[in-house]
């Protein structure tokens, strides 16, 4: 738990550095890949919004700690067959990223938080709508009743003037769709998506530690 709350102030601490604001902006904690551990832990310091990639580690998690008043977010790939089970759970759902989702959504959670997921690397393997189609699918979000906040999205690996340009893609479709929420940026990039804008950043290894298995500090 101490050990949480000095890399806590450590990642507020590179937020003023890059010009930006704890108070203003979320420090999503990451738990994927950890035990329920790192939910106790993010709880005693205050860390109030956990985030997860997998329904089922999700799902489990919650159960666990059911009694914590915390927001969980689902981060990964949601397949529409999972959405019943995370209905109850979710405060936040950042990869929404097809018209199927959307309709899931609308039907399983009316009114449910959403951030729609684009892909500004233009990378095949990772998720996210086109950027071109992204005001699109945020309309159709509205029209199925869900309550669009913002847009999300994994940059690129890169140095920063290939990083850069895409998180400031992001940051323009947010301002132009009059949205609120720009959720970008993780462990390796966070200095950068700050200084881009971002009002949530996604924050796994910088706070928990390195994942088992897992060598970077990139989530």
């Amino acid at each position: 738990m101490n050990q949480v709350a000095e890399r806590l102030a450590g990642v507020e601490d590179r937020i003023r550095t890059a010009g930006g604001d704890p108070e203003r902006i979320t420090v999503l904690g990451v738990t994927k890949g950890h035990g329920v551990e790192a939910i106790d832990a993010a709880a005693a310091v205050g860390l109030d919004d956990v985030g997860e990639n997998y329904a089922q580690e999700l799902a489990a998690k919650h159960s666990e700690r059911a009694t914590l008043d915390l927001r969980w977010h689902m981060i990964g790939n949601v397949q529409t067959n999972k959405v019943k089970l995370l209905a109850p759970i979710v405060h936040l759902w950042q990869t929404v990223d097809r018209p199927s989702l959307v309709a899931e959504l609308g039907k399983r959670v009316p009114g449910a938080r959403v951030l729609v997921q684009v892909n500004v690397s233009a990378e095949l393997q990772k998720s996210g709508v086109a950027i071109d189609d992204a005001p699109a699918l945020v309309e159709r979000a509205r029209e199925a009743g869900l309550d669009v906040r913002g847009l999300m999205a994994i940059a690129g690996a890169g140095p920063d003037e290939v990083v850069g340009p895409q998180l400031a893609t992001l940051r323009r479709l947010v301002d132009g769709l009059d949205l609120e929420e720009c959720s970008m940026g993780m462990s390796g990039d966070l200095e950068l998506a700050v200084r881009e804008g971002a009002t949530i950043v996604r924050v796994g290894s910088a706070l928990f530690g390195p994942r088992p298995g897992s060598p970077g500090l990139r989530n």
